[in-house]
């Protein structure tokens, strides 16, 4: 007599290949969130070290960072 357990099912299988891709597809949209955040993240912080870096200088040379213009009597 043949076991019934290890028989195959048509319909878990369909069952089982469409949860597969409702989780692919959510795998993918958290990875490209993750992805999107990571480099709105890089590049703040590479825009907040230039900033800095240029003031340091600026000031270092006797610049001004924001020059004020004279005003006329």
């Amino acid at each position: 007599m043949k076991n019934p357990w290890v028989k195959k099912n048509p319909f878990m299988s369909m069952w089982l290949s469409g949860a597969n891709k409702a989780a692919g597809a959510a795998r993918g949209q958290v990875a490209a969130s993750f992805k999107r955040e990571g480099a709105k993240a890089t590049k703040a912080a590479s825009a907040a070290g230039t900033k800095q870096v240029l003031d340091f200088w600026t000031a270092a040379f006797g610049g001004a960072a924001n020059p004020k213009t004279k005003k006329r009597r």
